[in-house]
């Protein structure tokens, strides 16, 4: 029996307000809280989702979500779901982009956050544990893991190439009896939500582009674009972003990119909202406080509506897809490629919260970062070792080890 929609509504209000780390420790905290707790979706169920959505452009744990809130209660508890999973982010992040365009950045602030960085990574650390212990099952998945660590960390291939890759080895390495699935093919329902969450995204960019202002038309066209380029979550993406807003369209400088980027690290939600601090500050330059929280809006607008659009429309299609022995192949595939994705965007967020220097290693077709070793923070490095005893070895609640971590660095910060 489903969960009744207030039920819906307070797990994803909780899982909203406690997804911070980026698409690791959301994949995982939405796993113990679904999964593990409530048991709403089985272990084999959220896997396939999963692999599904790490096929799709846009942020994978939100699309996740939205999955779960549409397999319980169809459309509207698809938007619940994955409506709650940005909302608090997205307030958070506006309100403290607002700050930032008033008064720049706050010592405090930055303290606080600093606290909150070192917890995440020990939360990132809990989840690559986890999803690597269910998604790991046989030695070929663990190689599959290997090689798609090694493809994105040391030679910085693109991620659809090495989730493609995955998905042909699984296709082509899986046997397939060649019985007829039973499943039924939704055309109908599949074809119904793309028209309708089509006109959802694309009349708004219509309008904006023929009667709105210049600025926020080309807003709304620029994050529409990317939201057809981000596989793999805003990771994949955020070099390109940064080069178009920072050289071509010069609406932020590379310090107040990095600056958006660690707002977003270290709020709730999905890293893509990095956009909204983005389009915040693209607007309010131009026309204040008022054409800034339009820029915000329609930012959003453009990076999420598209998101709905592919569950709605893709997701009546997961059933068939895991029934059929070559596709299944497929997503295992990809299933255990994504522990190798995870273990990647991990590191990565260890070395910019632990190190104030991260260089770049080319050499041929060797491309990884590598921190300077004299530049590490010592506080960041003490509080990420104690949240991660206290939450791997403690199991203390997450909430109250953020609060602490962040409560630590600020007192830190003050004496």
């Amino acid at each position: 029996m489903p969960p009744s929609l207030q039920d819906l509504t307070r797990a994803f209000a909780r899982i909203g307000l406690l997804s911070f780390g980026g698409p690791a420790a959301q994949i995982s905290l939405m796993h113990r809280e679904i999964v593990d707790e409530r048991q709403w979706v089985t272990e084999k169920d959220y896997l396939s989702a999963l692999s599904f959505c790490m096929l799709l452009p846009g942020p994978e744990a939100m699309q996740l979500a939205t999955w779960i809130g549409w397999r319980q209660h169809g459309t509207l508890g698809g938007l619940i779901a994955g409506g709650l999973f940005v909302l608090p982010g997205a307030i958070v992040v506006l309100a403290l982009s607002m700050i930032y365009a008033a008064w720049g950045t706050l010592p405090m602030v930055a303290a606080l956050f600093t606290g909150i960085q070192a917890a995440v990574l020990a939360v990132v650390v809990e989840a690559l544990l986890r999803v690597s212990k269910r998604a790991l099952k046989s030695r070929s998945q663990w190689v599959i893991a290997a090689l798609a660590f090694a493809a994105l960390f040391l030679f910085a291939i693109p991620f659809p190439v090495v989730i493609l890759a995955a998905a042909v080895w699984g296709f082509l390495t899986t046997r397939d009896p060649g019985q007829p699935s039973t499943t039924p093919a939704p055309w109908r329902e599949s074809l119904t939500a793309a028209a309708v969450w089509g006109a959802v995204w694309l009349l708004p960019l219509a309008g904006l582009l023929l009667f709105g202002p210049t600025l926020l038309a080309e807003i709304a066209l620029f994050f529409s674009k990317l939201a057809l380029l981000t596989f793999g979550g805003a990771y994949a993406v955020l070099t390109w972003m940064a080069q178009e807003v920072v050289q071509q369209k010069q609406w932020l400088t590379l310090p107040e990119m990095i600056d958006g980027l660690g707002l977003a690290e270290t709020t709730p939600g999905p890293l893509i909202l990095v956009t909204q601090f983005v389009g915040y500050l693209a607007a309010y330059r131009q026309g204040g406080v008022l054409l800034g929280l339009a820029g915000a809006v329609v930012t959003l607008w453009m990076t999420f509506a598209p998101c709905f659009l592919w569950i709605f429309a893709g997701a009546p299609w997961i059933a068939r897809l895991t029934a059929a022995p070559r596709l299944t192949g497929a997503l295992h595939a990809i299933t255990a490629a994504v522990v190798g994705v995870i273990a990647n965007l991990s590191l990565w967020f260890a070395a910019h919260v632990l190190f104030a220097r991260i260089e770049t290693l080319q050499s041929g077709p060797l491309h990884l970062i590598w921190p300077h070793p004299a530049s590490l923070n010592p506080l960041a490095a003490a509080l990420a070792a104690a949240t991660a005893y206290l939450l791997l070895k403690r199991h203390w609640p997450l909430p109250l080890v953020l609060a602490l971590s962040a409560a630590a660095s600020a007192a830190v910060a003050a004496l």
